[in-house]
């Protein structure tokens, strides 16, 4: 069947399903019936808030406790989000694409995509008004071939129309007016990981490796040379008493999510506080 056909033919059932449950289930299958994938995430990050789950399917060797962590924190760290919100892109985009040089052998990928046996993703963000939008990932994982030019093509071609509908049914998604900004907090924990014991520099280093910088992008992003870098990782690991990117990883996790009531600064403070002693 020729592509418009079926877009057309997809999109009649569609339509009769917006601002209803059912709606990101049959955009998934709109988007299925013109190109195969393995699995699916609708994620909608409403204004200042948290992203939501409003649809998911994931490899059998992944699991949702994953995507908790996900839309609790780790999001900071994802190159569709940063796409979104640090360069406002909108569009289709596979990661290759977004994701810096070296990301592949950071933690973030072999956490989410790596472990997960991804072999391509590509995705859908739409931004819904203000700091609010809309990411579409669709993946294909091992044994499967990366989406081809013709696909991803299909996929921008039909862009106009996806965004249209999804600002649509999303219409409603923006956080009220006087709201905690659990967003911006959160980019305040991030931007301070570290603070309170690494020097400037070495806080730099470390929220770039974070981002899935490698040694090199990280020299050329602060101008310096690769061994300068390696050292000031070299110190700041001894500092967090750490030994790994990986260790860096979850204890960057670790201390945002078991932040309370955070007013600003290094989380780390509160989470390497010893606990009170009982008496």
């Amino acid at each position: 069947m020729p592509a418009l056909e079926l877009f057309s033919k997809q999109l009649a059932d569609l339509i009769p399903t917006l601002g209803h449950a059912e709606f990101p289930e049959t955009l998934i299958k709109l988007f299925r019936a013109m190109v195969p994938f393995d699995d699916a995430t609708i994620l909608v990050y409403p204004g200042t808030d948290l992203p939501v789950v409003e649809y998911f399917e994931i490899p059998d060797d992944c699991n949702k406790s994953t995507l908790d962590v996900f839309v609790k924190g780790a999001f900071l760290l994802d190159p569709y989000y940063l796409a979104a919100t640090d360069e406002k892109k909108f569009g289709v985009f596979r990661m290759r694409e977004l994701a810096p040089s070296g990301f592949k052998d950071r933690e973030y990928y072999k956490t989410w995509y790596k472990n997960c046996g991804y072999q391509d993703e590509c995705g859908y963000i739409i931004s819904t008004g203000g700091c609010g939008f809309i990411n579409i990932a669709l993946g294909r994982t091992r044994g499967q071939s990366p989406f081809t030019k013709r696909q991803l093509n299909l996929f921008q071609s039909i862009y106009p129309a996806i965004e249209a509908l999804c600002q649509t049914h999303w219409a409603n998604t923006e956080t009220e007016p006087g709201g905690v900004n659990i967003r911006a907090q959160l980019h305040s924990a991030l931007n301070a990981f570290g603070s309170s014991v690494l020097t400037e520099r070495e806080s730099q280093v470390i929220n770039l490796v974070l981002h899935g910088h490698s040694t090199k992008t990280v020299a050329e992003k602060l101008s310096i040379s690769v061994e300068t870098v390696k050292l000031h990782r070299k110190h700041a690991y001894a500092k967090l008493e750490i030994s790994s990117q990986a260790e860096l990883f979850y204890l960057f996790l670790d201390s945002v999510m078991s932040a309370q009531d955070y007013e600003g600064g290094d989380t780390l403070v509160a989470y390497m506080k010893p606990p009170p002693r009982n008496l």
